[in-house]
């Protein structure tokens, strides 16, 4: 008999969690890289310009880190996403996420202290800044951290189905 059932919460929760947040973040990525949420559909470089726009609206950063956020976050969130979505190496892609996550909440939460009026740039599209999207991001920060601690729990343990049985 194996020492532990292959469906457990935690196992379940890291399932749905990856199906999420992966798949949001590959959204995420494609709409800001593709220009999806503007019409009609624009090149590349102004989809990524738009964005730059959102990201310059938050006040945080030069110019020159405004261009390059504007111009690796998307092809970065697609890559996280598509990790998560494999599996492979669970712990370092919920540790990332969990960073790129608490840096966008705290982002968005100091946009909306100061009281901004501003688009989020989620999205990509024009969604203004709210207390709603502060508390979507607080919760998605706690789905990562929940993520993150799960995965390390589940890397330290052997796989069920690859365990083998003890002899005796």
């Amino acid at each position: 008999m194996l020492q532990s059932a292959p469906f457990t919460l935690r196992r379940i929760f890291l399932w749905i969690g990856r199906l999420f947040l992966g798949g949001m973040f590959i959204y995420a990525g494609a709409v800001k890289l593709f220009g999806l949420a503007i019409h009609p559909r624009p090149s590349i470089s102004l989809a990524l310009s738009f964005f730059a726009l959102q990201v310059d609206s938050y006040q945080l950063l030069p110019a020159w880190a405004v261009q390059f956020v504007a111009h690796t976050l998307p092809l970065g969130e697609i890559a996280i996403g598509l990790m998560l979505l494999l599996g492979w190496l669970l712990p370092v892609w919920t540790t990332l996420v969990t960073l790129l996550v608490a840096g966008l909440f705290a982002s968005v939460a100091r946009a909306y202290s100061l009281g901004l009026q501003i688009n989020c740039g989620c999205f990509a599209k024009p969604e203004p800044l709210t207390k709603w999207t502060v508390v979507r991001d607080g919760v998605l920060l706690v789905l990562a951290i929940l993520m993150t601690v799960f995965a390390f729990q589940e890397a330290r343990k052997p796989h069920p189905w690859t365990a083998t049985e003890p002899t005796a």
